[in-house]
C-alpha cells in the first residue's frame, strides 16, 4: 500500500462543504428510494455481486467482521486502491485489515443500505478524489487511510 498522502491544510473545511452540499442534493432523491424495501433490494443485489466477484477472485481467507464479509487475497486489478465495498462485502488484497478500516467500510455498507442500486452511480458522480467524495468523507478519511491521523 502506498504511503498516506499529505492533504491540503484546508481539507476539513472542504470536506464539510462537500457533505453539506451532498445532503442538499439528497433531498432531490425520492424518499421511497432511500432506506426502503427498494434500496434494500439494491443492497442485496450489491452484496450478491460482491459475493460472486469475491468468490471468483479471492485467494485468501473469507471472514465476517464488523458486519461485513471480507474477501482477502484479491488480485489488485479486481478492486480499487486498498479495497472496495460492494453491498455487504469488502474486497481487498492480502494486507492487514485494521479495525479502523473495517469501521470505514461498515459506513460504506450502511450507505449501500440507504441508497441501494443508486450507490454505484452516486459514488461515481462524487468523483475519484477522496477529499471531495462525500461517501469517503462520511466514512472517515482517516479511517479509510486517505489522510494521516491528526492531519
Amino acid at each position: 500500500m502506498s504511503p498516506i498522502p499529505t492533504p491540503p491544510a484546508d481539507w476539513r473545511e472542504t470536506a464539510d462543504r462537500v457533505v453539506t452540499r451532498a445532503q442538499r442534493w439528497d433531498r432531490w432523491i425520492p424518499a421511497f428510494l432511500l432506506d426502503s424495501p427498494i434500496s434494500r433490494l439494491g443492497y442485496l443485489w450489491g452484496t450478491a455481486v460482491g459475493w460472486i466477484w469475491g468468490g471468483l477472485w479471492s485467494t485468501g481467507r473469507v471472514e465476517r467482521r464488523g458486519g461485513l464479509w471480507i474477501f482477502r487475497g484479491m488480485p489488485s486489478w479486481t478492486y480499487g486502491r486498498g479495497g472496495v465495498c460492494v453491498g455487504g462485502c469488502f474486497l481487498t488484497g492480502s494486507g492487514r485489515v485494521p479495525a479502523s478500516l473495517i469501521a470505514h467500510e461498515a459506513v460504506h455498507k450502511r450507505q449501500w443500505q440507504r441508497y441501494g442500486a443508486l450507490m454505484p452511480v452516486l459514488y461515481l458522480l462524487a468523483g475519484r478524489n477522496a477529499l471531495t467524495n462525500r461517501f469517503e468523507i462520511e466514512a472517515g478519511l482517516e479511517d479509510g487511510r486517505y489522510v494521516a491521523r491528526g492531519a
